[in-house]
């Protein structure tokens, strides 16, 4: 197992506007280009990419942080997913991504997913509009 630690910085969204793109289903659809089901409720399950992720919401709080497991199958110890929000000045927010538990397996493709595909893509979407 592997952990994963990712910061960034997304110019143009305040972290309520990130929190509704990582947690709204509507919105994740228009920057990832998938439906995807969640639903911001404790101990909900979601899915995203059409099952290629599916896991739990642990916990949140409203617009600064959310806590989810991502299921791996069997596996002796959860995969934990915590993504906290900071406000930056000039209308930006600060991302900070601890991945805990990553199989070593699938170690190199959720790296490049979170830095190209999920918070990458948060990034473009609000940095081009």
């Amino acid at each position: 197992m592997k952990d994963f630690k990712f910061s960034i910085t997304i110019k143009g969204a305040e972290p309520e506007e990130v929190f509704n793109a990582l947690t709204n289903p509507i919105a994740i659809e228009l920057w990832s280009g998938y439906p995807a089901v969640m639903e911001l409720k404790q101990d909900s399950e979601f899915s995203l990419w059409e099952g290629d992720i599916e896991g739990r919401i642990i916990d949140f709080e409203l617009n600064t942080m959310i806590s989810q497991e991502w299921f791996f199958g069997e596996s002796e110890y959860p995969s934990v997913v915590t993504i906290r929000l900071f406000p930056k000045k000039s209308n930006k927010t600060y991302v900070v991504l601890t991945h805990t538990n990553i199989p070593k397996g699938d170690f190199d493709n959720i790296t490049e997913g979170w830095t190209e595909y999920y918070l990458g893509a948060i990034k473009k979407f609000f940095e081009e509009e």
